[in-house]
C-alpha cells in the first residue's frame, strides 16, 4: 500500500514517513505542491496525506487539482493546524475523506490511517506505548549554548522530548569547550540527527555569540516558525518553554521572554547569593536603561524568526547582558513604545538554580561598567540612525506635510 504526504515542513514530514514506513506503508513525500503533483503521477499512491497552508500550491488546490483535474478518487486526508470551520468545510466539498487537526498524535494518524486503507499484508512495528509523540503544527528551533557541559547534560530528557515532540529542533553549540562536551553531544544526538543537530565552535566566544551563531545557523532553515534558546542545564524545564511558544503562536507579540518571579504556586529556586546579584542587575537594568520588565536575564527567550534575524546579526557587546542587548536592538528599529508592545514577559511555573553556572562573581562585578556601555553605545547609534534619516529627509517635508521655500 502506497502513501504520498505533502507538507512543506521537513521535520513533520520525515517524522510521519518514519511511522507509517515502520507500520509496513510504502511513503513517497512532497515538500510543495508543485513536486507533489509529479509524485502523485509516477507513484500513483492509494492514499494522499496533505497539509493546508503550504507556500505557493495549497493543500485544497491540491485537493481540487487531484479530484478535478485528474478525476482521482484516491482517500484524501488532511492533516492540518488550519481550524477554520470554512476552510474544513470547503475541503469535505472538494472531496477529502478525513481532516485532522494538529496537535495530532502519530498514533491516531496510524489509526486512521489503517481505518482508509487498511492494514499492509506485511504489517511492520507497533507503536502502541507512543501515545505522547505529536505533530505540532508549528516548526521551532531550540538553540542550546555549551561550555564544558560534560558532567551536567541531561541526555535523556532531550533526546525523549524530541521523541514527543517532533516539531521541535534542538541545536547544541559547542562554545569552544574544553571537556568532553562535544563528544557527549555528537552521541546525544545519534538516532535522533532529525531533530538534534550540533554546531561546533572552535573557540570560546562566551554564551553571547554561541547563542548568536547558533540562532543564525538555525535561520537558514526555511521550515522554522519561531527561534528561541535554553540553557543546557534545563533549569527552566520544556513544558515551561513550551508555554513560551504557545503564548507567542496565539498572540501578536514577537518575543516572549521567561521570568523566574517568585510568585504563589511557582517553583522558583535561586541558590541565595546568586538571587541578591540578580535582583541588583535587575534594578540597574531598570534603573539605567529604563527597560519595564522583572527578569531581562531568564535563559529561556522565544522569538519570531523575523525578530531573531534583526537582533542576531551583529556581535553583541557583552558575553552575557545580550538580553539587554537584544531590546536595545529592538527598541532603535521599532521605536521604544512599539518594542515594548512586542514583547511579552511571561513568568515561569518552575525555574531551579543548578550548580556550575559559568558566571563568576567576578563577572558579575563587570555588570554596571557593561551596562553603562550598551545604553552609550545603543543611544549613540539611535541618535546617529536618526541623523541619518533627517539628512535623507527632504528639508521641505515635515510630517508628511509639503512646505513651500517661503513659508
Amino acid at each position: 500500500m502506497k502513501i504520498l504526504a505533502i507538507d512543506d515542513q521537513q521535520l513533520i514530514l520525515m517524522s510521519l514517513q518514519k511511522r507509517l514506513q515502520e507500520l509496513g506503508y510504502q511513503v513517497q513525500i512532497a515538500s510543495n505542491g508543485v513536486s507533489a503533483k509529479a509524485v502523485f503521477d509516477e507513484f500513483e499512491p492509494d492514499l494522499v496525506l496533505v497539509d493546508i497552508n503550504m507556500p505557493q500550491i495549497s493543500g485544497l488546490e491540491l485537493v481540487q487539482y487531484f479530484r478535478n483535474t485528474k478525476n482521482s478518487e484516491v482517500p484524501i486526508m488532511v492533516l492540518s493546524g488550519n481550524t477554520d470551520e470554512e476552510t474544513i468545510l470547503k475541503g469535505y466539498d472538494l472531496g477529502i475523506s478525513d481532516y485532522m487537526k494538529k496537535p495530532v498524535s502519530l498514533n491516531e494518524v496510524a489509526a486512521r490511517v489503517k481505518n482508509l486503507i487498511g492494514v499492509p499484508e506485511q504489517s511492520g512495528v507497533s507503536h502502541k506505548n507512543d501515545t505522547n509523540q505529536m505533530l505540532q503544527e508549528y516548526v521551532v528551533g531550540v538553540v542550546i549554548p555549551c561550555y564544558n557541559e560534560e558532567e551536567r547534560l541531561l541526555s535523556d530528557e532531550f533526546q525523549s522530548f524530541v521523541k514527543q515532540n517532533l516539531g521541535y529542533h534542538l541545536c547544541f553549540v559547542n562554545d569552544g569547550s574544553t571537556d568532553n562536551t562535544l563528544a557527549v553531544l555528537n552521541k546525544l544526538k545519534e538516532g535522533h540527527e532529525d531533530h538534534i543537530s550540533v554546531y561546533d565552535c572552535p573557540q570560546n566566544g562566551g554564551k553571547a555569540e554561541a547563542v548568536r551563531l547558533g540562532t543564525l545557523h538555525l535561520a537558514q532553515d526555511p521550515q522554522l516558525d519561531y527561534i528561541g534558546y535554553l540553557d543546557a542545564d534545563l533549569s527552566t524545564d520544556f513544558k515551561d518553554f513550551d508555554d513560551l511558544v504557545q503564548t507567542i503562536r496565539k498572540s501578536d507579540y514577537k518575543i516572549v521572554s521567561g521570568s523566574r518571579m517568585a510568585r504563589m504556586g511557582a517553583d522558583i529556586n535561586k541558590e541565595s547569593a546568586r538571587a541578591i546579584i540578580s535582583k541588583t542587575i535587575n534594578f540597574l537594568i531598570r534603573s539605567i536603561l529604563r527597560m519595564p520588565f522583572n527578569d531581562t536575564q531568564c535563559g529561556a527567550k522565544i522569538m519570531d524568526k523575523e525578530i531573531a534575524t534583526l537582533v542576531f546579526g551583529k556581535p553583541f557587546l557583552t558575553r552575557w547582558l545580550f538580553d539587554v542587548e537584544i531590546f536595545k536592538r529592538i527598541s532603535n528599529a521599532y521605536g521604544r513604545q512599539q518594542a515594548i508592545a512586542i514583547i511579552c514577559e511571561q513568568p515561569l511555573k518552575r525555574w531551579i538554580h543548578a550548580d556550575g553556572s559559568k558566571l563568576s562573581f567576578k563577572d558579575s562585578a563587570k555588570i554596571i561598567f557593561q551596562l553603562a556601555q550598551i545604553a552609550f553605545h545603543y543611544r549613540l547609534k539611535k541618535n546617529k540612525d536618526r541623523k541619518t534619516k533627517l539628512v535623507k529627509t527632504p528639508k521641505n517635508v515635515i510630517n508628511n506635510t509639503s512646505v513651500s521655500p517661503t513659508s
